[in-house]
């Protein structure tokens, strides 16, 4: 009987199915017009294409024994012929054949497999012997005591374009902290973007908006290791909107480097009055940073090529401010030639041809052969905090200034008077179990919620904590500025890693630069080039500061207003 749909093969009660040997019949049909001797489907697999030779390889073994799989395949004159060698026979074929091929085509195929790995490995030492060889950094085994070299925290600072990114990032790559693959990669994106000679400096300034226009805005941290000394890169933004950043990079260095661009109209950009090389050389001396190096860059550009003259034109215009900002050109200022792109006198000297009147030391040399700098390991600890984050708990950022760290360590927060803990240290991307005074570190702690941290508190001894105030006094030189300054001015204060807003409540008397004594008379103002002691007051409320003379990193500050540096001071007293 047919079915309602009109298809005759289909019963309407399964009760009344086809005889067994009617079945039979049915399943005999189809059956008969397949191919059973063809190859077991391997998905992915196209049994057209021509077999895979590795590029550079030569022949290994005779072609592997080929199954007959003409019933359904096109003819051998459609089928494009296979080179000298075919690939190794996959796990379908095997199947297909009897025990001795199968064992003879495995241990052909291993044996190949073996040899084929050794000429690889032949190709590349003989590339790596072309190429030269960059040192990586050392992994530290899981156990191994860690060594501890001295530290030295380096910011680089000077006018924009003056070269400072492309000097730090080759620094880190001649050390071995960035590869050669990677600079590669660097040399690719900057060549796209017809940037070809910005490439090094993408080694420290790492996002698009700094990548796009050549100019740092971020303070760029990174580190490298000499076989003496252990190196943080403090890579400063050079341009004026950026000075905020540039004071807070300054506030954690021991040494400043001054990059100066020696190419014919850029070094006179930067130094007249409203180019950033005299204002950082001012900031750095204020923050503290006694010892600076001058780098005279681009030695190597087409209007220099490495002149002396030049050379000691741009040394000699330097020096008379330097001095004026208090450092001492005998002990204090070290002038030498280099260039960032070439890498001459960073690591190494060049060739005598090149530049035969300075022949040494490099800057790493320099810079390890430079005694260590004395640190409060005994004191109790002081770590003013410059960045914070969320990430699996609260994340602080900070210079230690005093003290030793340790993890599960209890320290106080201060001014909020928050009790924190340690849980984790992180210097330079290396987890401690401690740091010591004048690291740059990473702390993770507990006790306290990230939106509550702010740049400029500090982490102190609980049994020795640091001192807080609204108002103090202060010894002020006003550098710059174009009006007098009296009672009621005011401008922002930055004094370690904090920024607030304050209020010239008083000036309570002026000071001769040259005699260094105090008038009697209380002057109603202030004026550019004159030094005097005046009342300064908060306007946010409290903020953690010392006075110079019990502890000089939190007691010097400097002030600004309109986007220029108008004075330096240090306090004098903590009135309340």
């Amino acid at each position: 009987m047919a079915a309602q749909n009109g298809q005759d093969n289909v019963p309407d009660s399964w009760d009344d199915g086809p005889t067994s040997d009617d079945a039979a019949s049915e399943i005999t049909k189809p059956m008969s017009s397949l191919n059973v001797n063809a190859a077991i489907f391997t998905p992915g697999t196209n049994i057209f294409a021509k077999p895979f030779i590795p590029p550079g390889s030569v022949p290994l073994h005779e072609p592997s024994p080929v199954i007959d799989n003409t019933n359904n395949l096109p003819n051998e004159e459609s089928l494009p012929k296979p080179d000298t060698w075919e690939s190794p026979p996959n796990e379908g074929e095997l199947d297909l054949m009897d025990t001795d091929t199968k064992e003879a085509v495995s241990e052909e195929q291993s044996e190949n497999l073996e040899n084929w790995g050794e000429d690889e490995e032949d190709e590349e030492e003989n590339d790596m012997e072309d190429e030269q060889e960059v040192p990586v950094k050392k992994v530290k085994a899981p156990g191994e005591k860690k060594v501890r070299k001295e530290h030295l925290n380096v910011v680089f600072i000077g006018h924009v374009d003056a070269g400072k990114s492309t000097i730090g990032g080759h620094m880190l790559y001649l050390t071995g902290m960035v590869d050669k693959r990677t600079l590669e990669k660097y040399e690719r994106e900057a060549k796209e973007k017809n940037r070809e000679t910005w490439y090094l400096s993408w080694a420290l300034d790492t996002n698009l908006e700094e990548r796009e226009k050549g100019k740092t805005v971020e303070v760029g941290r990174a580190f490298f290791e000499s076989e003496k000394k252990h190196y943080s890169v403090l890579d400063a933004p050079g341009h004026k909107s950026f000075v905020p950043n540039m004071i807070c990079g300054a506030s954690q260095a021991d040494l400043a480097i001054l990059v100066i661009s020696a190419r014919r109209g850029e070094f006179e950009t930067g130094f007249e009055r409203g180019g950033q090389t005299r204002e950082h050389a001012m900031l750095v001396k204020t923050a503290g940073v006694r010892h600076l190096v001058v780098l005279i860059n681009k030695m190597d550009d087409p209007t220099v090529e490495w002149d002396e003259a030049r050379y000691n034109e741009c040394k000699e215009g330097l020096l008379p401010y330097l001095r004026k900002c208090g450092f001492n050109p005998k002990t204090d200022i070290y002038f030498m030639p280099c260039s960032g792109l070439t890498g001459a006198f960073l690591t190494m000297i060049p060739d005598e041809k090149i530049c035969p009147w300075y022949r040494g030391p490099s800057l790493l040399t320099y810079l390890d052969e430079m005694p260590p700098i004395s640190r409060a390991l005994d004191a109790p600890v002081r770590l003013p905090i410059v960045d914070r984050y969320r990430d699996m708990g609260t994340i602080v950022l900070g210079k230690i200034e005093s003290g030793v760290v340790t993890t599960n360590q209890k320290l106080l927060m201060m001014p909020n008077r928050v009790s924190i803990k340690i849980m984790t240290i992180v210097s330079d991307e290396e987890d401690s179990d401690d740091a010591m005074p004048g690291e740059n570190v990473k702390l993770k702690i507990s006790g306290v919620e990230e939106e509550d941290v702010s740049p400029g508190f500090v982490l102190c001894s609980p049994e020795d904590v640091c001192n807080t105030g609204r108002v103090f006094d202060a010894q002020i030189v006003i550098l710059e500025h174009k009006s007098i300054i009296s009672a009621g001015y005011s401008c922002v204060l930055h004094i370690h890693s904090c920024v607030e807003e304050i209020t010239l409540k008083a000036m309570l008397c002026l000071i001769d630069k040259k005699t260094g004594e105090k008038s009697q008379k209380r002057p109603r103002f202030i004026k550019q080039d004159q030094a005097g002691i005046a009342r300064l007051e908060v306007n946010g409320g409290l903020i953690c500061l010392e006075t110079f003379k019990d502890f000089p990193q939190m007691g010097r500050f400097t002030l600004r207003d309109e986007g220029k540096t108008i004075a330096i001071g240090k306090v004098l007293k903590i009135i309340e």
